[in-house]
């Protein structure tokens, strides 16, 4: 049968290139139909069996995790709204900002060696399966309904008393309360005079102020404004003063013009990201 086929007229590789386009796209649509479909406590349930499959096809050294020291062709693609390439580690599945996040607590903190009590909001499997292993944390973890979480709390309401941690956790979680701001109070008053904060969200670098609006409910809005389906505001470049006003001390040094591009793209960090670790204002008692 391979004798039939003319190779000199049939442009094999075009061809080949193109249906893997093709099967890309496809994949990219699947992701986004699984993350805005299936809820986050069953996704974390299933992404074991995600994780030993993904990385077999996905074997290299072209990329680095340095949360797991994992190395491949490249990450996997992931996203809620719009897919992003070249994002999730197979193994851990640590994203661009938990990378980013893995590299300030290893280089601006003690974080590894200290004595701490931690912390950790809507924990997430790559950080939550390592910080426990570690001798010299005292490692607590808090989410509505993730089955990883230690408490079943909202963020708005902790059931901690004041002063209690040296440093707390709570990446991507602000954007989905009702009230970030009594979120933000709340985180405030649990942690210890001289502990520190590392708060990340959704941004929009090319807004100025955090848009929101309680009238928008349905996903589909919520999608087409905030840009995922359970988002209630879109941070904007004010996100630091947000916190500003309610105690925290924002770092004049933002970690992530530390990075240069060859760790960037070695690590696949985010190109833009407010990375600070956010200090208790020492008026607050």
């Amino acid at each position: 049968m391979l004798d039939s086929i003319n190779f000199d007229s049939l442009d094999f590789f075009s061809y080949f290139r193109g249906l893997l386009s093709r099967i890309f796209f496809a994949m990219d649509r699947l992701i986004r139909f699984v993350l805005n479909t299936i809820p986050r406590k069953y996704l974390i349930r299933g992404s074991y069996l995600f994780r030993r499959i993904s990385q077999l096809i996905n074997k290299g050294n072209n990329v680095e995790c340095p949360v797991c020291g994992s190395r491949y062709r490249k990450f996997m693609n992931y996203g809620y709204h719009k897919v992003r390439k070249n994002v999730l580690c197979p193994k851990c599945l640590s994203l661009e900002r938990h990378r980013l996040v893995w590299l300030y607590l290893k280089e601006k903190t003690s974080f590894f060696e200290k004595n701490m009590r931690i912390l950790h909001i809507a924990p997430e499997q790559c950080f939550e399966e390592r910080f426990k292993k570690l001798p010299n944390i005292d490692y607590v973890t808090a989410d509505l309904e993730s089955p990883l979480a230690d408490y079943k709390c909202d963020v708005q309401d902790l059931p901690f008393k004041e002063n209690e941690f040296d440093a707390v956790i709570c990446n991507h979680v602000l954007e989905h309360v009702d009230d970030d701001t009594r979120a933000m109070s709340e985180i405030l008053r649990v942690m210890k005079p001289d502990a520190f904060a590392i708060l990340l969200v959704p941004l929009d670098f090319n807004r100025k102020d955090t848009y929101e609006d309680p009238s928008i409910t349905s996903p589909g809005e919520r999608t087409k404004h905030f840009l995922q389906y359970d988002h209630k505001r879109l941070y904007g470049l004010d996100y630091p003063d947000r916190l500003k006003k309610v105690g925290f001390v924002i770092p004049e040094s933002n970690f992530m013009d530390e990075v240069n591009e060859t760790t960037r793209i070695r690590f696949a960090l985010p190109k833009i990201e407010f990375m600070y670790g956010y200090m208790k204002s020492p008026e607050i008692k």
